[in-house]
């Protein structure tokens, strides 16, 4: 497009206006990126993928909390989510909570019903209810949390499905999703829900310690609240177990809308029995079909030891797959023909020292694995095909993320470590409490690092590029709603980067029309 001969005055100073106040065009959004997915962290893990990767953060300020929550109503074994200016967060007391993200306090909750006392099931480690354990999901396009509450129902434990509007916490849908002929005291529903294809998508196992009789699900249920597809383990009539339960995380949506998850140990022992798809890792249509599955050779003596393969599985960007769990053995798997027993591209033995257990982080061709006695990070090869342990750190151990260029776990000390990725080495640090299991994972999203301890929320400022971090507080934190932790746009007393690129900008322009300008009058012979 060319420029008219003659500009107005006018028009130049009001493009000066324009780019110095950040107003560029689509083309200069590069120079501050605001992406959308920095203000919300819909899912376990960040997205469909668990990836565990946040949207541009340019640091964590862990020298001291943004806010600390209220004391919640029971301990919190999920993730915070955060949607719309709120974090959500679900107890064992069967409670929903929408907090606050600028201060922490309770924007509204909703108790959804009578959690299922610990002694009324054949067994377990929860402790003195079980209530909602799976990290909830958000659909954003609808406006609703979707949760899985483990309720007493006239009398005897039920798994309820249940929608709530974001912005309210009023009940849209509520549905019953045990599967036909199970029995509800048996289950424990642990992994994250996602959401694939319209349906809220989740895993079911057992109790800990596997008592009573139980198998394996995975369920994809409409969020309208019509008849789930269920697909699932150990489904012979003299079989049972296989628990999808993940360590706490999600199911794997891939780009494709497949479903992939790890599978726990089943009831059968002996090799020379039909495969069960137990210890296993499975890739399964949106309706829960079948279409493939991996489990190692030894699949029927992991059985026998509770060794279950119980991280989520890791998708690389080359197709690989990588999965492990409690057998500590890292395998690395081609996506597109996982290839049935014994079929792995490659392994790697005693990874770390204890279970692998939950979801992940991945980086490339590098995973960063929630190893109990601390976070490994182990990177793939494709040609040859190998697996190569970079480090292992003996710290944190809970399922870990990144953000900030640093690897972020929370250990069953209570301590939120930042890890250098390259090396395991702590970076940062900072108290949270107490923690209700080793699985807790935090979550960054609005400017925010939240991480959960047993009954409270701690965020810390975790601004993205072109903000600044909130003032420090004067007072010491405590569980009440602290003040308003504010997030400007730009640093008080200073232009954020886009203003001063358009200053300039502006500047020249000026400059380049009083040139101009100056030419004009001389080839024209005004004075």
């Amino acid at each position: 497009m060319s420029w008219p001969r003659r500009v107005p005055a006018g028009l130049v100073a009001l493009a000066g206006l324009f780019w110095a106040a950040g107003g560029a065009p689509a083309g200069a959004a590069a120079v501050a990126p605001d992406p959308a997915s920095a203000a919300a962290w819909t899912v376990y893990h960040g997205s469909p993928q668990g990836t565990g990767v946040a949207a541009p953060v340019t640091a964590v300020d862990t020298s001291t909390r943004a806010w600390t929550s209220p004391t919640l109503d029971g301990d919190l074994y999920g993730e915070p989510l955060v949607f719309a200016g709120h974090v959500y967060v679900a107890t064992q007391n069967d409670t929903v909570y929408a907090l606050s993200a600028a201060t922490g306090a309770v924007a509204w909750s909703s108790h959804l019903g009578s959690p299922v006392p610990a002694g009324s099931l054949p067994c377990g480690d929860i402790m003195p209810t079980v209530g909602i354990t799976g990290t909830p999901v958000i659909d954003p396009a609808r406006g609703e949390i979707f949760v899985v509450a483990d309720e007493m129902v006239n009398g005897n434990p039920a798994h309820m499905l249940t929608g709530l509007a974001t912005a309210t916490g009023r009940t849209e849908m509520t549905r019953d999703v045990d599967p036909p002929g199970a029995d509800p005291a048996a289950l424990l529903q642990r992994t994250g829900l996602t959401l694939d294809d319209g349906r809220v998508v989740f895993g079911m196992g057992g109790n800990f310690g596997d008592c009573a009789s139980y198998r394996g699900r995975v369920i994809a249920a409409p969020e309208t609240g019509g008849r789930p597809r269920i697909f699932t383990v150990d489904a012979a009539g003299d079989e049972s177990q296989g628990a999808v339960w993940m360590g706490g995380a999600a199911p794997v949506v891939d780009g494709g809308g497949h479903v992939w998850v790890s599978v726990g140990n089943g009831s059968v022992h002996s090799p020379s029995q039909r495969y069960d798809y137990s210890d296993s890792m499975l890739e399964l249509s949106p309706t829960m079909r079948l279409l493939q599955y991996f489990a190692p050779s030894d699949w029927a003596a992991n059985n026998a030891q509770d060794l279950d393969m119980s991280a989520a599985p890791a998708l690389l960007p080359d197709g690989q797959v990588i999965g492990a769990g409690k057998s500590r053995i890292v395998y690395l798997l081609d996506g597109a023909h996982l290839g049935g027993i014994g079929s792995e591209q490659a392994s790697l033995g005693s990874a770390c020292g204890d279970d692998i257990d939950g979801g992940v982080a991945v980086s490339g061709m590098t995973v960063y694995l929630p190893c109990v006695a601390g976070t490994i990070a182990v990177r793939a090869d494709q040609s040859p095909p190998a697996l190569r342990l970079l480090w292992s750190s003996g710290t944190g151990g809970g399922p870990p993320i990144l953000a900030a260029r640093l690897i972020w776990t929370i250990g069953q000390n209570g301590t939120l470590y930042g890890l250098d990725p390259a090396t395991g080495a702590v970076r940062q640090q900072a108290s949270i409490g107490a923690v209700a299991n080793h699985f807790s994972t935090p979550a960054v999203a609005g400017g925010l690092m939240l991480a959960p301890a047993a009954r409270d929320v701690i965020a810390f400022a975790a601004p993205g590029p072109g903000t600044a971090a909130p003032a420090t507080p004067t007072a010491p934190p405590s569980t009440a709603p602290s003040a308003p932790a504010s997030l400007p746009p730009a640093a008080s007393g200073g232009l954020p980067a886009a203003a001063v690129a358009g200053i300039a900008a502006g500047g020249l322009i000026v400059i380049g029309f009083l040139g101009w300008l100056l030419w004009q009058r001389r080839t024209t012979g005004h004075n």
